[in-house]
């Protein structure tokens, strides 16, 4: 899409924008439509930090999508650092290089409006929905593990130059993002200690014995925390659920960096492997649960770890020239590592979002009755994750696991 934006005294300084204001800025700033185009603009964002419009044109349906930071989170009204949505803009004009087919197009960003405008994406379907709908998707197992093999390889040390690699650490410093994820992944889940977990009423003494009372778990959970902290290995997208994917029949596309910070390249594959598990286990307990669609999940999930796997080994030996590193022993102990991590990640995730005060959709949906055996499901999901990720090597071990719980929990 061609667009020219002009100079408007209207919009040298930061104010947050309505679906009207918005409209003024198409017309005024962003010159992208003719001036008597007749737009519609309508909010559709449904997150917790940023605000986003859908613009269309309706004379001839061309669209976009406006994503502004305020600085205050809209959720709550907590300060937030507002230079999120540059980082948001930078990471996805870099992600779009390596892998254009799964990242919309970003046209423009305005570091005074702190305003993103980008590739409209209103023909994928949030994946999140799909699943929970038991919609299945043959395809989404390759398109992702090709998207995290080469966003996350090829943006690491073991490709680029060393002086690239250092400036980059530098520009995606995400400090009050990671802060969240630091807090709300690796921290509450396992020690309360800002009150802000929420329990299903019945299930506290299974928490406190198996999360907060579990040292043998919490000594594993602080080495993922301390990696998580401390490993600028790839640059990640730092929030990779299934909402974050959005899909249909002929492709995907990834949204939503704004978490984006270096980080290890195994966080971004076991947020993935994570969100799996949830509509799988919805569909459990469902009164009409779908034997086909927990098939599809458990090949799915065992079919994105092995093909992250392979697809991670096939882009290593296509992109790394570096002497030392095409030794074949460090190659085998960098992809066990990247992928021990994605276990022990997936397992932080699913516990999380159990007991945390960010949940997933798909919890809500279980009846009362039924929720404290899934919730204890995924918890146990979870630290099986965790204490064998460095035993794990295949997808079907995972499957294993899931294989193992339904008989125990006599499904």
């Amino acid at each position: 899409m061609k667009m020219t934006p002009r100079e408007s005294a209207a919009y040298q300084e930061h104010f947050l924008m309505d679906t009207q204001r918005i409209k003024q800025y198409v017309m005024e700033k962003l010159g992208v439509f003719p001036t008597d185009a007749p737009l519609t603009v309508t909010e559709i964002g449904d997150g917790n930090i940023n605000y986003v419009f859908r613009v269309v044109n309706e004379a001839t349906q061309e669209s976009l999508i406006i994503k502004q930071a305020d600085v205050l989170l809209r959720s709550s009204g907590r300060p937030l650092a507002i230079d999120r949505n540059r980082i948001e803009a930078e990471i996805l004009r870099l992600q779009n290089d390596l892998a254009p087919q799964f990242v919309p197009e970003v046209y423009y960003y305005d570091q005074k409006m702190h305003a993103l405008t980008m590739e409209d994406v209103s023909d994928y379907q949030n994946m999140r929905y799909e699943l929970i709908d038991k919609k299945v998707f043959p395809n989404f197992s390759e398109e992702i593990a090709e998207y995290l093999s080469r966003t996350l390889l090829l943006t690491s040390d073991l490709v680029l130059d060393r002086g690239v690699k250092k400036q980059r650490v530098k520009e995606f410093i995400n400090p009050e993002m990671c802060d969240i994820s630091e807090d709300l992944v690796f921290t509450e889940p396992y020690d309360d200690y800002k009150q802000r977990n929420i329990l299903t009423p019945g299930n506290e003494r299974f928490v406190r014995e198996n999360l907060y009372e579990n040292e043998p778990l919490q000594a594993e959970v602080a080495l993922l925390r301390n990696n998580f902290m401390n490993n600028a290995q790839s640059l990640l997208h730092g929030d990779l659920h299934t909402g974050s994917i959005f899909i249909n029949p002929s492709g995907l596309k990834v949204i939503d960096p704004e978490f984006a910070f270096y980080g290890p390249a195994g966080y971004d594959i076991g947020n993935v492997l994570a969100h799996l598990y949830f509509p799988m286990v919805k569909n459990l307990f469902d009164p009409s649960g779908d034997p086909a669609f927990h098939q599809w999940s458990k090949e799915t999930i065992a079919a994105v770890y092995d093909q992250v796997q392979a697809k991670l080994s096939m882009c290593y030996d296509e992109a790394v020239t570096f002497s030392l590193y095409r030794n074949h022993a460090f190659k085998d102990t960098m992809l066990q590592g990247i992928m021990a991590d994605a276990a022990g990640y997936a397992g932080t995730e699913i516990i999380r979002r159990v007991v945390g005060d960010s949940k997933v959709k798909e919890l809500s949906l279980i009846a009362p009755e039924k929720k404290i055996a899934a919730e204890q499901m995924l918890i146990t999901q979870g630290i099986q994750l965790i204490i064998n990720r460095r035993h794990i090597t295949s997808g079907g071990q995972l499957v294993d696991g899931i294989n193992a719980l339904d008989e125990s929990f006599a499904f």
